[in-house]
């Protein structure tokens, strides 16, 4: 068997559509900590628990392995402008939005299709990832059209005829 090429591989599952969300924490200084992840899944029904994942490489890694709790923002096709804001090394992303304090203090977002608000359940390392898994303690949604992410391209969603 030939060794996966990485490249080609990230190529490949960017042909599975994804939602785009905002991953939100407090670190050890009550500071907000937030990035774009579109690694963000549903786990469990009973009990109600989210995982997502986060590079091991990233500078937001020691907070979220910190912090007790974490809130997912499910992004809508309005807000592709804080997605980008938060995919890049903008000095303060939460400068941009309408924020308020969710369960454990994780910043939550105003106007989103969906927000789970959880406490951390357990993480683990997974080859160059953390995944971190949450119990949901409290959601809102909307329904308002989610913003979505196919082959490294934002992409809105049509109707079905």
């Amino acid at each position: 068997m030939l060794p996966v090429d990485s490249k080609a591989l990230r190529t490949a599952l960017g042909r599975f559509t994804t939602g785009v969300t905002i991953v939100t924490c407090r670190d050890a200084l009550g500071q907000p900590v937030g990035l774009t992840a579109n690694s963000f899944n549903a786990l469990s029904l009973d009990p109600p628990l989210v995982l997502w994942s986060l590079r091991i490489a990233s500078p937001s890694l020691p907070a979220f392995q910190a912090a007790s709790h974490f809130a997912v923002n499910v992004l809508t096709e309005a807000q592709v402008g804080l997605s980008r804001r938060f995919a890049s090394g903008a000095e303060d992303r939460f400068a941009e939005g309408g924020w308020s304090d969710g369960a454990g203090r994780a910043p939550v977002l105003a106007g989103c299709a969906a927000v789970f608000e959880c406490s951390l359940h357990s993480q683990q390392t997974a080859g160059d990832h953390v995944l971190f898994i949450g119990q949901v303690l409290q959601m809102h949604e909307a329904a308002l059209p989610p913003l979505v992410f196919q082959a490294g391209h934002y992409r809105l969603l049509g109707e079905i005829l």
